[in-house]
C-alpha cells in the first residue's frame, strides 16, 4: 500500500536533509548530496522523499493500511517539527 503527499515549501531540500539525517542515527537512510532525493527504511515500510525548489514530495510504502497511516503520522510530526517557522500543509493521495 502507498500514500503520497505534496508539501509546498521553499525549504523542501532542507527539510528532506533534516528528515533523513535525523533517522540515519538509528535506521537505514540514504540521501543525495544535493538533498533532491532520500529515503528512510522503517521496520514497517519505507518513506521516500523528493524535493525541488518549491515542493517536497513524500511517499510512504507499507504492507498494511495501518502501517501506511503510522508512517504518514511519523513523517508529518517530524517535518512539522523541522519547519517550526512555517506552517506545512500535507495533501495526501492514496
Amino acid at each position: 500500500m502507498q500514500a503520497q503527499a505534496l508539501v509546498k515549501t521553499p525549504n523542501a531540500k532542507r527539510y528532506l536533509g533534516q528528515f533523513c539525517k535525523h533517522f540515519a542515527h538509528k535506521l537505514p537512510a540514504e540521501f543525495a548530496a544535493d538533498f533532491a532525493t532520500g529515503n528512510v527504511k522503517f521496520g514497517s515500510g519505507v518513506c521516500a522523499l523528493q524535493a525541488d525548489d518549491e515542493v517536497l514530495y513524500v511517499t510512504v510504502n507499507a504492507e498494511s493500511e495501518d502501517d501506511v497511516l503510522n508512517l504518514q503520522d511519523v513523517a508529518i510530526r517530524h517535518l512539522v517539527r523541522f519547519a517550526f517557522r512555517e506552517e506545512l500543509m500535507f495533501e495526501w493521495k492514496n
